[in-house]
């Protein structure tokens, strides 16, 4: 079942907080095993699996990137058999820099050049964020795949800044 529709909200990369845990509290209420031990198997079997729904929804839309990962996946653009494109060359090469500097650090670390490098990353992913966020702001269901395309640049863009700052993670005092 599409998450959105089971908390009856509307598909959107902007989610109203407060509407989503209300749903969520109230689903609770509903399908919360504790409160069918009278029922048949069948209908604890049905609760059991309707609250573990309604927790794995929850957390879902109420995390940005995960809700983005989401409306992604359910829109055909991620997921198992999707082919995904190259990321561009231009982002490709920012990430060789950055990639090099890690390389450096390994094998001579120096804090100046690491927080050089961590402050490379910030403004990057703060450059991506800030291009994205009229797609993400303004995006409805009806407008076709072409500002998908755009998100979905943007979350791959994202994961990759992601694993480079585990790696620079790693030279934290």
């Amino acid at each position: 079942m599409n998450y959105f529709a089971f908390f009856d909200i509307p598909v959107s990369f902007q989610v109203d907080a407060s509407a989503l845990r209300r749903m969520y509290l109230e689903n609770s209420r509903k399908y919360h095993p504790d409160f069918h031990t009278r029922a048949s198997d069948g209908d604890q079997a049905d609760m059991l699996d309707l609250s573990t729904l309604n927790n794995e929804a929850y957390k879902t839309l109420l995390d940005p990137d995960r809700r983005m990962r989401y409306i992604l996946e359910i829109n055909g653009l991620l997921g198992d058999g999707v082919e995904l494109p190259e990321l561009p060359p231009d982002f490709l090469m920012d990430m060789m820099e950055i990639n090099e500097a890690l390389m450096e650090l390994e094998f001579d670390f120096d804090e100046t050049r690491l927080q050089a490098a961590m402050q490379q990353v910030q403004d990057i992913e703060k450059s991506l964020l800030h291009a994205i966020q009229p797609v993400l702001d303004g995006w409805e269901p009806d407008q076709g795949v072409a500002p998908l395309k755009a998100v979905r640049d943007h979350y791959l863009k994202k994961r990759y800044l992601l694993r480079i700052r585990e790696n620079l993670s790693k030279f934290a005092p």
